[in-house]
């Protein structure tokens, strides 16, 4: 690397990273006015002021980052160009293709630690987050991490849940096991499915056996179409019943749809949030992509004002876009994985046009 090109890094690095806080310090703002009511009605400690935003820095930093990325790259090639800087480089012999190298190797790096984030970090950040606001100051039980393979224990029972739908408030693959005392065996109930109906668990195509306590031996088996399960447990404590799967990563939201698609269940909103968590992070070279058009295009009247409003009109063009086409995708009216990449092909050859038509 060139030292042009490490001073273009640096000066790049230096306006994202102020630009990262800002947003982050804003969106943190807004947040916080809006949860301080519930925060005060519950007398929440002051300790969990502190860890609930804490938790939720790494789903902001994921959200903010292709939009701090969009402004750097945009301030620093429209101040490079107000200074003269950019058009002694160029009449130096220096190509745009070499100026503009160092902010999309950039965002290729920054692209690899967003993946991580929301692979790694998000979903743990946003589970704490989560368990705090719902169970530490609201009061409310606490929400289970997995949606697959489960297993918790409830008063005198173990159960077992292969998966939790939530948004369709059902359970699939359920075994319950009652025991004593002594933790022997008394009765196990498996059911097939099981569906929340007014404020009760109704299982469906159940099979319930009775066991001998001291001799473990199987005493009585029956058949049962319907049968209501002892589970105090609410949709809410398996996840968002809103369909939201912020808190599972892209490996989770993989095994959760196989299954489902093995059980012959719709896994098209599991399926679209699975690509979603590959085609976000991707956003951060699209947007650097997206920048050096149109900072070279509107760089003589560039400023601060000016480029935080160019930044922030795109990301939300970006972001409707995207919104927009992850609904048709939930709605199968395009297939997931298009639905998930449609908004990064769309703005990624808006900014190819852009850049072609800039002149060398």
């Amino acid at each position: 690397m060139t030292l042009i090109q490490r001073y273009l890094l640096t000066t790049f690095t230096k306006i994202t990273s102020l630009s990262l806080a800002a947003f982050v310090g804003i969106y943190l703002l807004v947040d916080f006015f809006e949860k301080v009511d519930d925060f005060l009605e519950h007398e929440a400690a002051a300790h969990l002021y502190i860890a609930y935003f804490a938790w939720k820095i790494p789903l902001i930093v994921s959200q903010m980052l292709p939009l701090t990325i969009l402004l750097g790259t945009f301030l620093t090639l429209g101040g490079f160009t107000k200074t003269n800087e950019l058009t002694a480089m160029r009449a130096g012999g220096i190509g745009l293709q070499r100026i503009v190298t160092p902010f999309l190797v950039a965002a290729v790096l920054l692209t690899g630690i967003n993946f991580a984030l929301n692979e790694f970090l998000v979903p743990v950040g946003t589970q704490h987050s989560n368990y705090i606001f719902r169970t530490e100051v609201k009061g409310k039980s606490q929400m289970l991490a997995k949606r697959n393979n489960l297993w918790f224990r409830e008063a005198d029972s173990l159960y077992h849940i292969q998966l939790a739908l939530p948004e369709k408030q059902q359970l699939r693959g359920i075994s319950l096991y009652v025991v004593d005392g002594q933790l022997n065996l008394l009765t196990r109930i498996e059911a097939q499915a099981a569906t929340f109906k007014e404020d009760h668990w109704q299982a469906e195509h159940v099979t319930v056996r009775h066991f001998d306590p001291k001799s473990r031996q199987l005493t009585a088996q029956k058949e049962e179409e319907l049968r209501l399960l002892p589970l105090k447990k609410t949709p809410e404590d398996f996840g968002s019943v809103s369909g939201k799967n912020e808190e599972l990563s892209f490996t989770q939201l993989s095994r959760i749809s196989t299954q489902m698609q093995q059980e012959g269940l719709d896994a098209t909103r599991y399926r679209v949030d699975m690509y979603s968590r590959l085609s976000t992070p991707f956003a951060c070279i699209i947007m650097a992509f997206l920048a050096i058009p149109f900072a070279l295009q509107k760089s003589r009247n560039v400023n601060l004002s000016l480029g935080i409003s160019i930044s922030v009109l795109i990301g939300i063009s970006f972001f409707i876009v995207q919104s927009t086409l992850i609904a048709l995708g939930y709605s199968t009216v395009l297939p997931p994985i298009v639905a998930a990449w449609a908004a990064n092909i769309i703005f990624a050859l808006v900014g190819m046009f852009l850049l072609l038509s800039t002149r060398d």
